[in-house]
C-alpha cells in the first residue's frame, strides 16, 4: 500500500516523500488506519519493520502545532532508541512544524530542562529520566493526548514496569495509547488491560525467507579487506543493478566515494541527504544511470525498487530481521538474485543467527583473486566492444584506423583498446574505508525457532524486575547509560561505546539497533 492511500495530511506526505518512502510496511499498513481513527492499538512486530512511523505518523497527524503544549509522549527503553525516535519524528513532522524533544539519562539534565521550557509538542525519553523531570516539575503530562510505549517487552525485561506505571498515572485518562512490542508476555497483556481501552491487537508475523530464487553467500574477511574483495566480486559477477548496505552514514559516504574512485557508477543515500539529492539518486538508480546504490537500512526501507540483481551486505546487519529486508530487494517477480554478506571472524555467531531466521544456510564464497578480477574486467571490456561494434557508426574513423594499422599491429591496437576500457589492478586507486567496531560478542542466544522471539536483554545494561533501586535517581540514570553499551553506531555526540562485560552477560541474545540511519 502506498502512503498516499492512508489519508495522511499533505504536510506529512511531503515529509514522507522527502524521506524517500513510498510503500508502507505491513505493521504501518495495519496500524496507521486504526490509530488515525483514534483507537488504542497493540502492535506486535519485530524490530526493523517501521514501527516508529507506524505510531509516529498518526500521532503527528493528531497534533495541533498552533497549541504550544505537550501533546505526545513516547516512552522508550534506551537512550539510543530515544534519540533515533526523536530524529525520525522530527523528520516526519518537519513540514508540519512539530517540535520534538528527547530526554534520557547520562546527558546534561540542565540542558534538557531548558529545552523542555520551549514547550515541545512531543517528548521522547527513557523511563528513569522522564521520572526525574516529572519529580522536578519540568515535565508536566496533563495535556498529553497520545501515549506511546515503544518496545514494551524490552522495558519490562530491563525492570522498568514500576516506572512506566508511575508515568502513565500522570497522563490524562482521556487519551490514545499505542503499545508496540515484539513479544506478548503476560505483563504486557496486563498493561493492555489496565491502561488501554479495548485495544485492537495487530500482529505481524516475523518474515521468513522462503525465496529459493535468491542465492545467499557469505565471505569471511577482515574489515580492511572487504572493499577490495567486494570490487573484485563486482568485476567477476558483473551485476546489472546492485545495492550495497552499510551500517552507518559515514560508511555509506566512504563506500560510495571509493566505488566512484574505482570507476563504478555508484552513489549513496542516507537520512542526512536533502530531499532533492535523495530523489535524484533514486531516479538515476531506477533509470539505470547508476549501477550501484549504497544505502543504510533506514534509508532503504519502503523504497519501491525493481530489477536489483545483487545485494552486498558490506556490514552484517545489526539485527537478523534487517537481513530479510535487505536481500528481499532482489529475487523479485520470479527472477533470480544473489546476496553476498561480508563477515569478520568474530561476527560469525551473528551469521548463524541469521541462518536460523531464514532457515537456509549461506554458502561460503571464496574471494576472487586479483587475476580473476582482472579476467572479469577484460570480459566486460570485450562485451562493451561488441556492443559498440553492433551500433557501428565507424565510417568517419576508418581513415585514421588505416593510418594506425600502418604503424602498429592489429593485435597491439586491440590490446590498447581493452587496456583503455578495463581497469588494470596495478593502476587501481587505493581506497581506505574507516574501520567500524565489530558487533559485540557474548550475546548469541536466540530461540531455535528462527528468531521469532526477540532477545530479552539487548543492550546489556538492564536488570530484571525487582533487582533495582526504585527511588534512586542515580541508579536510574546509570541504568540508562548502561543500556547503551551494546550498541555500536556512533552516538549523537560522535563517540562510540564499548560493550558491557558484566558477569550477568552469560546467556543473552542480541539485536543491535542501528543508531545512524
Amino acid at each position: 500500500m502506498k502512503f498516499k492511500e492512508l489519508e495522511l495530511s499533505q504536510e506529512l506526505l511531503t515529509s514522507i516523500e522527502r524521506a524517500g518512502f513510498e510503500e508502507a510496511t505491513p505493521i504501518q499498513e495495519a496500524t496507521i488506519p486504526l490509530a488515525l481513527a483514534g483507537k488504542d492499538v497493540i502492535g506486535q512486530a519485530q524490530t526493523g519493520t517501521g514501527k516508529t512511523a507506524a505510531f509516529g505518523l498518526p500521532m503527528l497527524q493528531h497534533i495541533d502545532p498552533t497549541k504550544q503544549q505537550l501533546q505526545g509522549l513516547v516512552i522508550a527503553p534506551t537512550r539510543e532508541l530515544a534519540i533515533q525516535t526523536q530524529e525520525e519524528l522530527y523528520r516526519l513532522g518537519k513540514d508540519k512544524k512539530i517540535r520534538v524533544q528527547a530526554v534520557y539519562g547520562g546527558a546534561d539534565i540542565g540542558r534538557q530542562i531548558r529545552q523542555l521550557k520551549d514547550r515541545p509538542h512531543i517528548v521522547v525519553g527513557t523511563p528513569g529520566r522522564m521520572l526525574d523531570h516529572i519529580k522536578r516539575h519540568t515535565l508536566k503530562l496533563a495535556t498529553v493526548e497520545t501515549l506511546v510505549l515503544d518496545e514494551a517487552d524490552e522495558m519490562l525485561n530491563m525492570g522498568f514496569l514500576e516506572d512506566i506505571e508511575t508515568i502513565i498515572a500522570q497522563v490524562p485518562e482521556e487519551r490514545q495509547t499505542l503499545l508496540f512490542s515484539a513479544t506478548m508476555p503476560p505483563a504486557i497483556k496486563n498493561i493492555g488491560v489496565k491502561f488501554m481501552k479495548e485495544p485492537d491487537h495487530v500482529k505481524i508475523k516475523a518474515k521468513e525467507m522462503t525465496a529459493d530464487l535468491i542465492d545467499q553467500y557469505y565471505v569471511r574477511s577482515k574489515d580492511f579487506e572487504k572493499f577490495d574483495i567486494m570490487t573484485r566480486l563486482l568485476d567477476v559477477q558483473k551485476p546489472e543493478l546492485t545495492i550495497v548496505f552499510g551500517r552507518t552514514k559515514r560508511r555509506v559516504d566512504e563506500l560510495a566515494r571509493g566505488l566512484e574512485a574505482r570507476g563504478y557508477k555508484a552513489e549513496g543515500i542516507h537520512g542526512d541527504l536533502s530531499q532533492q539529492k535523495r530523489m535524484s539518486v533514486l531516479r538515476s538508480f531506477k533509470s539505470g544511470n547508476l549501477d550501484i546504490l549504497v544505502a543504510t537500512d533506514v534509508a532503504a526501507r519502503g523504497l519501491d525498487i525493481s530489477g536489483v540483481t545483487h545485494v552486498y551486505n558490506y556490514d552484517i546487519p545489526q539485527d537478523p530481521e534487517s537481513y530479510v529486508h535487505r536481500i528481499g530487494r532482489t529475487g523479485r517477480a520470479g527472477k533470480g538474485g544473489m546476496s553476498v554478506t561480508f563477515v569478520t571472524p568474530n561476527e560469525m555467531s551473528y551469521l548463524h543467527v541469521i541462518e536460523n531466521l531464514t532457515k537456509k544456510r549461506m554458502t561460503p564464497l571464496r574471494p576472487p583473486s586479483e587475476k580473476e578480477a582482472f579476467k572479469g574486467q577484460i570480459g566486460a571490456a570485450m562485451e562493451t566492444v561488441a556492443e559498440k561494434m553492433t551500433s557501428n557508426g565507424l565510417e568517419k574513423y576508418l581513415s585514421g584506423a588505416d593510418q594506425l594499422l600502418e604503424q602498429y599491429s592489429a593485435q597491439d591496437l586491440a590490446a590498447l583498446l581493452l587496456k583503455t576500457l578495463a581497469k588494470d589492478p596495478e593502476d587501481l586507486v587505493p581506497v581506505k574505508i574507516t574501520p567500524e567496531r565489530p558487533l559485540p560478542q557474548g550475546k548469541k542466544s536466540f530461540n531455535k525457532g528462527g528468531g521469532n522471539r526477540r532477545n530479552n536483554n539487548r543492550n546489556g545494561g538492564g536488570r530484571r524486575e525487582g533487582g533495582r533501586g526504585r527511588d534512586d535517581r542515580r541508579n536510574r540514570d546509570d541504568r540508562d547509560r548502561r543500556s547503551n553499551k551494546g550498541s555500536y553506531g556512533n552516538n549523537k555526540d560522535g563517540g562510540s561505546r564499548k560493550p558491557s562485560r558484566r558477569p550477568s552477560d552469560k546467556k543473552r541474545s542480541f539485536v543491535i539497533r542501528n543508531n545512524q540511519d
